[in-house]
Formats: C-alpha cells, structure tokens, sequence
C-alpha cells in the first residue's frame, strides 16, 4: 500500500504543475498574451529582490549523514512521515477532532472560505491537531488558531493574484520564479503570528506541515509549533521557509533548501511540494492496516478539508502538448484524491474514528481565466462561505454521485 501512495502522490504533485501551465489560455492567443504581460507588468513595478535566481553548488552527502541530520538550534521539531514510531512524538497531549487539509492551489480558496463560514455558523470546533500539505499548509495557520484570523484568512483569498504569487521567468531549478510568494508569506507570517501558535502548542495542541525531502524521497512531517515556541529570528525564517517547501510546485517552483547539521557536516537538504508524497495528511498509512502494531491515533473525529472536485468532469482536452498533459494528470488528480479518501474510509472504520469530508461541489462552475485569478478565487471563497454557514460542506460518506461524475449514464 505505501509504495501506490507514494506514485498517486507525486502524480498529485504534477498535477499541481499541469493544472498551472493548463489553467492558461492556449499559447499564441491575444488573452494570454494580454495575460501575462498584466503579470509581467506587475511584477516589475514590484521589483525582484536581489539574488533572486542565484543557487550555489550543493555539499555531497550520503544516506547516513541525511539518517543523522538536524537543524540547528532546532533537534525535535520533524520527523519523517512515513514511521509511526517517529510519528507518536509528535501526538497531542490535548484532546479534540482533527482537521487535514488538502493541497490545491487556487481552489484553497475553498477551504479558506469554508474555514470562515464555519465560524460565522458558530459551531466550528477548536482542533487538537491541524495538518496542511501545499496550499493546505497556507491556511492551517488561521485554522488552527480559529475565528480571530478568519480575516486573514479572507485576505490571502481575495485579494492575491498570480503576480503576488510567480513571477513567469525560468530559474537554473524551475520554469518560474516563486520569490513574489516568498515575500507574501514573509508579510503574512508574522511575530505575533508565531507567538500564538506557539502559546496554543504549550496547550498541548499541535500544528503539523508535511513537505518532501527530495534527496531522501521521503516524506518529513513538521511540528509548526515547537518551530514557533523558540520565538527568535531563525524560528522565523524556518517556519516560513516550511511553508514555502510545502507549496512548491516540482519543476515549476525551486525546492527550498534547509540547512541541516550531521555529526559537525554542514549541507542543505532540498524541500518540496508536500503533495508528491501525501496529498493531504493525517497519520503514516502504515498506522490504518490491519497488520499496524503501533498505537491506535489519539483521535474519535477527523475532519478532511480537499480544495479540489472530487467527481470526474467532461472537459475536451485541447490538441496541444500542453492541453492534454494537463488534461490527463488532471484525471489522474481526481482518482487519486479519491483512492486517497477512500483509504482514509476503511482506517477509520477499521479503528473507530468519525471521518467527515469536504470537497468542492461539481455545481461550482464559476470560470476561471488563469491561474489566481482573484474573480475566480473570490467567487470560490464565498461559495466556500455558504457551505460552511449551512453546515452542508462535510459527509460522512462521499456519495456515489462523487466517485461517478455529472456526466456518468445511469
């Protein structure tokens, strides 16, 4: 089971990359050129910061060194994702429901959305533990500290747009440069922003993010709050360059490099998008089968937030490279978040845990004319608002019309 986890994770990841370069207007047209010459024109009135785009050679390492190594000042804070033992140090000493949340990129406006209605509706629980993996790890900050964000949380949804997220120029390590979302997070994440979570981790509650160490192929699960607990400058910089490892798309973003220390060696490992290995996360797999020998997770309600469609859609792919590269890791996309929730189904019963799961509704067709495109993500994001203020979002069990689709004969 693990090792079909980890394909339909990476083709998650490179779904990631397809629904980007395919999110576009076909190549030669007057809207995409028009397009992104209004990113472009953005962004240089922004200004790249300086050495953006500079790498510099990495230090060889070997299995054993990456097996050892920490960050400095930093030795508790990660464990790999795929261990259960590594994993039970990570545990909540507080007690409650947990919520996952799913990458997704521009649809994260969904679940910010659906985050903030929940808080109007006045019943949204206050979680033991909260993951994030890609754009999930964006919003777990304000859903784990609760209703006193969710104007945060609105503003990163609503008034963002690709150029505050890319800049459409090749780097040596990716088809475009991230530093403009580089810089949106070092504006959003703040000091009091790491207090806080840091004050709600001394409570016993815990903020996990999942990225992928690259060299190890291997997922590593981050305690958010022990990384927030130490409060200094370099408390700062880690928390952010987690969240930004986590968002990074492979090929189409630069991995993000950590410095690590192994038995006095000094090297960086390569972090990337943590979908490539678990398109959101909960626990390791190996704790839901029926062989597992480890402890049953301290939990009786799990919620799943998917910022994507889980039901497959009628769409002709474009005769393009392109068009059907992103049409096909597209479908890929959908049945592998479905294999995914379905494996999320058959733990839970087996171990007695409620799940609840929310997606994007088929019946959300509002268009979108490129990637961010902030209409699209504001009409989502309101959307999102309403499901949440009904309490319609969340099932107990995905009906049958989410695994067929809207266009299935029967």
């Amino acid at each position: 089971m693990s090792t079909p986890r980890i394909v339909a994770g990476f083709t998650i990841a490179l779904v990631a990359c397809a629904l980007l370069a395919s999110s576009l207007p076909p190549a030669g047209g007057s809207a995409h050129a028009q397009k992104l010459a209004e990113v472009k024109k953005k962004v240089e009135k922004k200004g790249a910061p300086k050495g953006t785009g500079q790498q510099q050679e990495r230090t060889p390492f070997t299995l054993e060194e990456q097996d050892a190594a920490v960050v400095p000042g930093f030795p508790n804070v990660r464990v790999w994702g795929d261990s259960a033992a590594d994993f039970a140090r990570l545990l909540p000493q507080a007690t409650g429901p947990w919520l996952a949340i799913s990458g997704g990129g521009s649809d994260g406006a969904f679940g910010g959305g659906l985050l903030t209605g929940w808080s109007q509706a006045g019943n949204r629980p206050e979680f033991a533990v909260v993951t994030g993996v890609s754009i999930g790890a964006l919003i777990a900050p304000y859903a784990f500290l609760g209703s006193a964000y969710d104007e945060e949380l609105r503003k990163n949804f609503t008034t963002i747009t690709a150029a505050d997220v890319f800049e459409d120029r090749m780097t040596r390590e990716s088809l475009f440069d991230y530093w403009p979302l580089r810089r949106l997070i070092e504006q959003r994440v703040t000091a009091k922003l790491l207090s806080d979570i840091a004050a709600e981790h001394r409570r016993g509650r815990r903020f996990l993010v999942a990225t992928t160490n690259l060299d190890a192929g291997r997922r590593v699960v981050w305690n958010m709050g022990a990384i927030a607990e130490r409060g200094d400058d370099k408390a700062l910089k880690l928390f952010r360059d987690v969240l930004l490892a986590s968002c990074s798309i492979p090929g189409f973003f630069s991995p993000v490099a950590i410095d690590v220390e192994s038995n006095g060696k000094q090297f960086q490992e390569m972090h990337g998008d943590g979908t490539i290995t678990a398109p959101f996360f909960v626990v390791p797999e190996s704790m839901l089968t029926p062989s597992s020998t480890a402890a049953r997770p301290p939990l009786g309600q799990l919620y799943v937030i998917v910022n994507s469609k889980l039901a497959p859609e009628f769409r002709m792919a474009d005769r393009t490279i392109a068009g059907f590269l992103g049409r096909s890791i597209d479908v890929a996309l959908t049945a592998a978040l479905r294999a995914e929730i379905m494996l999320m189904q058959v733990g839970a019963q087996r171990l007695g845990i409620g799940l609840r799961v929310a997606h994007l509704d088929p019946a959300f067709n509002h268009p979108s004319r490129g990637p961010f495109d902030g209409k699209y993500m504001q009409a989502l994001f309101d959307f999102g608002v309403e499901q949440g203020k009904k309490g319609t979002a969340f099932e107990d069990m995905l009906p049958d019309r989410s695994l067929r689709g809207s266009n299935d004969p029967r």
